[in-house]
């Protein structure tokens, strides 16, 4: 069975948080949903706060959604390494998400408020 993807407006305001700081917070998240994975939340890049990120050298290839990158993020405690990603020039089925910054939800808090 082949894998499909979709993407939809996420609605309502979205927080991301790690170690006490809110690293991005908006109103305009996509939600991508990839069958067999649980649905994932993707925050406009001009709605994260993108010096407390860092681009790592790990890198990864989706058949689905093409080439990602990572981000470690910078807390005042700690660095989280590879906690956030990204697809900078996305596969045209997931085109939604070009520009768009997603984390782990195991390394920090990603919530709707």
């Amino acid at each position: 069975m082949e894998r499909g993807i979709s993407t939809r407006p996420a609605g309502g305001t979205w927080v991301v948080r790690a170690g006490g700081a809110i690293i991005a917070e908006t109103s305009n998240a996509i939600e991508l949903i990839e069958s067999g994975l649980s649905p994932v939340i993707y925050f406009p890049r001009d709605d994260v706060a993108m010096a407390f990120l860092d681009q790592t050298d790990q890198a990864t290839r989706c058949a689905f959604k093409g080439n990602a990158t990572y981000y470690a993020i910078h807390t005042k405690s700690k660095v989280l390494d590879n906690a956030a990603w990204s697809y900078e020039t996305p596969l045209d089925n997931a085109a939604d998400i070009a520009g768009h910054i997603a984390f782990y939800q195991s390394m920090v808090t990603v919530e709707r408020v």
